[in-house]
C-alpha cells in the first residue's frame, strides 16, 4: 500500500493537514477513531464519503510516522 497515492496534504484545504484524496476527511480523523476501537465498518458508516482505501492508507502513513520520527516514551 503506497500511502501517498490515497493522503494528500494542500495549504488551501483543512489548513494543510493530510486528508484523504476526494474528501475533506482529516487522517488523524481515522487514526483516532481506530485508536478509540471502532471497528473498520463503524467508521465507514459514520463516514459514508470514505474511501475504502483510507483505513490501510491511514495505518501505512502512521507506520512511516512512527518510523521517522521519535516521540519521547517515559520510563516506567
Amino acid at each position: 500500500m503506497r500511502w501517498q497515492d490515497h493522503i494528500v496534504a494542500t495549504p488551501d484545504t483543512l489548513h494543510g493537514s493530510p486528508r484523504f484524496k476526494g474528501t475533506r476527511i482529516p487522517v488523524s480523523v481515522v487514526l483516532d477513531n481506530l485508536a478509540a476501537g471502532l471497528s473498520p465498518e463503524e467508521l465507514y458508516a459514520d463516514y459514508p464519503t470514505l474511501p475504502k482505501e483510507a483505513i490501510p492508507a491511514a495505518l501505512a502513513y502512521a507506520a512511516e510516522l512512527a518510523r521517522d520520527r521519535i516521540v519521547p516514551i517515559p520510563a516506567t
